[in-house]
């Protein structure tokens, strides 16, 4: 039996790379687990996510190399600048069949939302591809992830969607919770993301200091 939820979410404000150290170290330790690591975000914060990581010892030029790491600002699953579900489901998941073909235990990763989504940002899309990407993660036990969700960039409609999408809450490198406020596709009503207390749920998982 699954010990724990693989498909997490990080819901926060502020300034995304105060959580690069945690990403770092999240990082680091699946590829000691002999993970691929895919890092998708806008060319800062990659540059930022380089530098924690060398920071925390790892072999960045090394790693990059043999394929192990792979840190992009790419959005090849854009048409046309629009976010496509299909392009990009299609796209991870030839990504964990081909990390478990170069003899990988699985594939880790994590990216931006809002950088995912394009200029376009049409959040519209964002609740159809998270239910679609948790099939997979269903699919692939090999497969393990982080959606970040910042809230000073997403409307609160998004917001909500991301809350009760995904099993699993991250708030750093050592804690992750469970998330009770998930609710499985086949029990999923439009009334759900209008629920006003999410919205103090998530101000409190923004403010996580004030929680623990």
């Amino acid at each position: 039996m699954e010990s724990f939820p693989r498909h997490q979410c990080l819901i926060y404000e502020g300034a995304p790379s105060r959580h690069l150290p945690a990403m770092a170290a999240v990082a680091r330790e699946k590829l000691h687990q002999n993970y691929r690591c895919l890092y998708l975000n806008s060319p800062p914060m990659v540059a930022g996510m380089r530098s924690y990581m060398a920071a925390a010892g790892v072999d960045i030029a090394h790693e990059v190399g043999k394929g192990s790491l792979v840190m992009s600002s790419e959005r090849s699953h854009l048409a046309e600048g629009r976010f496509d579900v299909e392009r990009m489901l299609l796209g991870l998941e030839e990504a964990i069949q081909q990390a478990l073909r170069d003899g990988y235990a699985g594939l880790w990763a994590t990216g931006d939302m809002t950088w995912e989504l394009g200029e376009g940002k049409d959040f519209s899309k964002l609740l159809e591809y998270e239910w679609r990407l948790e099939k997979i993660f269903g699919k692939y036990p090999e497969l393990s992830g982080i959606c970040q969700y910042h809230a000073s960039t997403m409307p609160r409609e998004a917001m909500r969607h991301g809350l009760v999408a995904h099993p699993s809450i991250f708030f750093n490198e050592t804690l992750s919770m469970v998330n009770p406020h998930y609710v499985r596709l086949e029990r999923f009503s439009s009334a759900e993301a209008q629920n006003a207390e999410l919205d103090s749920v998530i101000g409190r998982l923004c403010h996580p200091e004030g929680v623990f």
